[in-house]
């Protein structure tokens, strides 16, 4: 299996280099040649499949033994899930809602929030973080054959750069053709960056800075970042917007000096790797639920998915082009609408405009402010709308691209010639994604609309929805259950969706809502919606063992007193100097 940019080039790369290089150099996302479709006898010879199990036969889908040996992804994938909570690594649960006239409906939630941080983001950067260090290390042994002796600054080595506004984090790049340190960058997002840290730490040859505004982040999530003790972690606290730290991680990648000395390279919150260990969710929700329902059953299903960054939801459309059984898959945005807004008119654009929808009436489809970010690094902006749901507070969804390519791709159904079909699909890819860096939108064919209408539906949902909704499920009768805020924006979006006729005219598909996030990440929303809910607790009701004490940890904390990019450049030369004399750096307390 081979990977080559959504906008085009002749260049195809192995998936350690697309792991490894992240964002294409002309800005693109790499994508696999083609999508593997399952075995004939999938369904049965996978039914009772481990988590580990399943992923070694999806992944295997897209990486040749040739890169990584059998034995060695399977070691690979057991290293990863052995840090969750739950032997089933993200197991659904059934819960009962009260539909319309107080009907009583199934619903499943997938809970991917069992990892090391409590986040979804921890099936994949699990996986990611022994993805660089199995990397780092083979290349590191091939330069010591023949007992030749390596010098710590000849050392294939790894530095990660990122961006939060809370619990987002993003990307990861490297050019490899010389063994000098690279640097990968982050970008906002639905990542969660605690989980790039909890990746990361205390692989070998590899470093990660993180930047975050200092004092706008959640107390437990600064916490997470910053008492990880591990020497390789390093967390910066901008004193300014994340707006500003986003600005100083794309100066670092567009300084070219800088990227000279340290081999930088970069890629937001797109790392294939990711999104492929993030399709193995479908699939061991899918069989869950056959599972739960009874063995004979052949359910419809249909995945609802709360995102900003749309990477977790192109999980589940490589799933349903692989050849897993869903319905429509459901987006719940929140008020950073760009998603629903795109569905509903066609325009993928970072401010809301009025446009003329189909009932010929003009609808400002949810007015937004603009967001800085992209899958380049060059769309300013003054920031999103904050909301409950911080996690998806962006507005250019940069996994959206990859979607893109594939609707370009299916509108050239016409052209015989696979090679010119793809490379038209590049094109205009290219085409489309120019307009947005140059105008913040683009306008989509009506035919490229209704292509992504035949997969996806959109919702989106406020904060007095996100509010209601933890209510509602808290109070149920049958099934008492806390949510976070966006699990919230997903079941909010779950319930519209079912009750749009339009969507699923004649079935009635049972709905299985993603769960991103443990409640207790997300204290100030929950505490919000429930303080007034009889028999709430929330400390034995909802906080985990693991975050008792959590706030009186020591912290290892770099301050940085201005949002400027030569401030940072020294944090990262200082540590990258000490990092060439010893492995044990411990850190500056403040700068």
């Amino acid at each position: 299996m081979k990977y080559f940019s959504t906008r085009g080039s002749e260049q195809v790369l192995s998936f350690e280099e697309a792991v490894l290089t992240g964002l294409a150099p002309n800005g693109g996302l790499y994508i696999p040649e083609t999508i593997p479709q399952l075995p004939s006898n999938w369904e049965t010879d996978w039914a009772n499949y481990s988590f580990v199990q399943l992923s070694h036969a999806i992944l295997s889908l897209y990486i040749s033994p040739d890169e990584i040996s059998s034995k060695d992804l399977t070691t690979l994938i057991e290293k990863s899930y052995s840090t969750f909570r739950h032997p089933e690594v993200s197991p659904t649960k059934r819960i009962v809602r009260e539909g319309p006239g107080g009907k009583q409906e199934e619903i499943f939630v997938l809970e991917l929030w069992h990892g090391p941080t409590f986040a979804f983001k921890d099936v994949a950067l699990q996986f990611l973080g022994n993805l660089f260090e199995f990397f780092l290390k083979r290349k590191n042994a091939a330069l010591a054959e023949g007992g030749r002796q390596v010098k710590e600054e000849d050392k294939h080595k790894l530095t990660v750069v990122g961006a939060t506004s809370g619990d987002t984090g993003r990307q990861v790049v490297a050019h490899w053709e010389t063994p000098q340190p690279k640097i990968l960058t982050f970008s906002p997002g639905t990542t969660v960056i605690s989980a790039a840290i909890y990746g990361l730490r205390g692989k070998e040859n590899v470093s990660i800075f993180i930047l975050y505004p200092l004092g706008r982040v959640s107390p437990i999530q600064e916490a997470q970042m910053t008492t990880v003790p591990d020497a390789n972690v390093h967390t910066v606290a901008v004193k300014g917007t994340f707006d500003d730290c986003q600005d100083i991680v794309k100066a670092l990648f567009s300084d070219h000096e800088f990227n000279a000395h340290h081999k930088l390279g970069a890629v937001n919150s797109i790392n294939w790797a990711r999104i492929l260990a993030q399709i193995v969710y479908y699939f061991s929700a899918y069989f869950s639920v056959k599972r739960q329902l009874g063995s004979s059953a052949n359910p419809s299903l249909q995945f609802v998915v709360p995102t900003g960054n749309f990477g977790d939801v192109l999980a589940g459309y490589y799933a349903k082009r692989m050849g897993v059984p869903m319905s429509h898959l459901g987006i719940g945005t929140n008020e950073n609408d760009i998603l629903a807004r795109f569905w509903k008119s066609g325009r993928y654009e970072k401010v809301a405009r009025n446009v003329i929808v189909e009932d010929g009436s003009e609808d400002a489809v949810g007015a937004t402010a603009p967001v800085g970010g992209s899958t380049d690094g060059s769309q300013p902006g003054p920031g999103v709308k904050a909301t409950l749901s911080p996690a998806m507070d962006i507005l250019v969804s940069s996994n959206f691209e990859r979607l893109l390519w594939y609707l370009a791709y299916d509108s050239e159904e016409g052209s015989e010639d696979e090679a010119r079909r793809r490379a038209a699909a590049c094109a205009t890819v290219d085409g489309w994604m120019s307009k947005v860096k140059s105008d913040g939108r683009v306008v989509l064919p009506t035919s490229v609309l209704e292509l992504a209408r035949r997969d996806f539906v959109a919702e989106r949902i406020s904060d007095e929805q996100t509010l209601e909704t933890i209510r509602k499920y808290f109070a149920s009768k049958s099934t008492p259950y806390v949510v976070d805020p966006h699990t919230a924006v997903g079941l909010a979006a779950a319930e519209a969706i079912a009750s749009t006729p339009s969507v699923s005219p004649s079935t009635s598909p049972t709905q299985i809502v993603l769960s991103t996030a443990h409640p207790a990440k997300f204290s100030e929303a929950v505490n919000e919606a429930l303080a007034n809910s009889p028999g709430f607790d929330f400390e034995s009701q909802v906080l985990p063992e693991e975050f008792k004490g959590l706030l009186e940890r020591e912290k290892r904390i770099i301050e940085v007193p201005r949002p400027e990019v030569e401030l940072v450049k020294g944090v990262i030369e200082k540590v990258a100097r000490k990092e060439t004399m010893t492995t044990e750096v411990g850190g500056d307390a403040s700068l």
